[in-house]
């Protein structure tokens, strides 16, 4: 039995992906950053494009992270420079200032100084915040409020991955891939494994169930298990990296993979974490920021090297990122109308019928 995909307006159109960067991504909890990779000094920021809206993480003075519109509330002037690729990081000091003016700003963005206007309610003038919370060192930022907390959109998945020290990792290793597909091609591939077979073959030598059966019988609940005598992900299914502390008796041998609705994907080994934060840039093109995500005190032993893991992730990746590109070229069409799933890819069904409902057409 076969499942319609979305149609092809979902892939390729210019309305449809307005319509996106409202309900879907303004309105939903957005992974922007990893916690570590905005310096623990007060006034330290991170510049951020959330779908063409400006906005900055900032450390407070009491450690604290908050995200700010990118704007001046006096006459909206941008507060850093969103055109100047060296100033998409760095460190405020104890004051934002605004070079149009000169109204000046805590690092809580409160209103500090405006030259001349004695008389101004500055309790009234703040920075526009958003909101932020913390998940397993990521931070996600939503900027239309509703009822449901970042708790309730992971769901299940919290406690899926709870014994992965996903907070105290830090990366070792990132590559940036610019990828001519749209996000929900990508998603899907990442959702099946349907195309491992006949897309992966390093990646199938390592878990040969991923091409038994066109991938239909895999557990990602309890993880999957690689070939005998392998339990992580590189060309060896085996490593010098010690486990992460904590992990059940199949997570010490098996591979875990979560999506977090709308942009991280999450594959989980027991020795590292290869993290994926997806950056949608249009209907037909999507930045990858791809992270190697290791214990510290791994990466403190003398003989640390992620090129086992890196290696063997970047071959899969770039597979991946080539398939889905054919795929949107090929949607392109006019003869295309919609895709179909078959039943061993049931899981990216649950994307459209997600992206249905955060739509708005359910």
């Amino acid at each position: 039995m076969l499942e319609a995909s979305l149609n092809r307006d979902a892939y390729v159109s210019n309305d449809v992906w307005a319509k996106e960067q409202h309900k879907v991504f303004a309105s939903n909890w957005v992974c922007v950053a990893r916690q570590l990779e905005i310096a623990e000094v007060s006034g330290s920021y991170r510049l951020v494009d959330l779908q063409g809206e400006q906005v900055l993480v900032v450390r407070g003075a009491d450690t604290k992270l908050r995200a700010f519109v990118n704007m001046c509330r006096h006459r909206g002037t941008e507060l850093v420079d969103s055109t100047d690729s060296n100033a998409t990081q760095g460190c405020f000091g104890a004051l934002i200032k605004c070079p149009y003016h000169s109204w000046t700003y805590n690092v809580d963005g409160s209103l500090r100084g405006a030259p001349y206007l004695d008389d101004l309610d500055f309790s009234k003038h703040s920075l526009l915040q958003l909101e932020l919370d913390i998940w397993g060192g990521y931070v996600f930022v939503r900027q239309i409020p509703n009822k449901k907390s970042l708790k309730d959109s992971l769901g299940e998945i919290a406690g899926r991955v709870k014994n992965y020290p996903l907070s105290e990792l830090v990366s070792a290793k990132t590559i940036t891939y610019q990828v001519g597909a749209n996000w929900k091609v990508l998603a899907e591939n990442y959702n099946e494994c349907y195309h491992c077979g006949p897309v992966h073959p390093e990646l199938c030598d390592l878990v040969p169930s991923f091409r038994q059966g066109g991938g239909s019988d895999l557990d990602w609940i309890d993880g999957v298990p690689h070939r005998e005598g392998a339990y992580t992900f590189t060309s060896s299914g085996q490593t010098t990296r010690k486990p992460f502390a904590g992990l059940s008796a199949a997570e010490l041998v098996n591979h875990k993979g979560e999506l977090v609705y709308p942009n991280l994907w999450l594959s989980l080994a027991c020795d590292h974490v290869a993290s994926f934060v997806l950056w949608p840039n249009g209907p037909a093109h999507t930045t990858i920021v791809f992270d190697l995500l290791f214990h510290p005190d791994q990466i403190e032993q003398l003989d640390f090297d992620p090129s086992d893991a890196f290696d063997f992730w970047h071959v899969v990746n770039l597979q991946d990122w080539n398939i889905c590109e054919r795929v949107q070229r090929g949607m392109t069409s006019k003869f295309f109308t919609q895709g179909l799933f078959a039943k061993m890819e049931n899981p990216s069904l649950d994307i459209r019928e997600w992206w249905r409902t955060e739509m708005g057409e359910k």
